[in-house]
């Protein structure tokens, strides 16, 4: 998902338009994470970026999304760009004593 958010609305409130982007990308995620998953593969991984645009984004924590979308509310932002990239993912073993 590579995406522009926008934070105004002709119809609905700020804090419900926030809460259905919050939803979408939810959805988007688990979409993903229910994906078959490759013969090697232990889980899927994600790379996310989040920031003002395109140009400025910074990469985050799967679990920071929400954080900074609900900073952008506060901080009256008009748009943001999320990006989030599935990746495969491999668990690391740990040695048996």
């Amino acid at each position: 998902m590579k995406k522009t958010f926008k934070l105004s609305h002709p119809k609905l409130a700020l804090a419900r338009h926030v809460d259905a982007i919050k939803h979408e990308v939810k959805k988007y995620i688990r979409r993903e994470r229910n994906k078959a998953l490759p013969e090697d593969v232990d889980y899927w991984d994600f790379d996310c970026r989040i920031g003002a645009d395109e140009a400025c984004c910074e990469a985050v924590q799967i679990s920071d999304i929400n954080k900074f979308i609900t900073e952008a509310e506060s901080n009256e932002a008009e748009s943001f760009y999320l990006e989030i990239i599935a990746k495969p993912g491999y668990r690391n073993s740990t040695p048996a004593e």
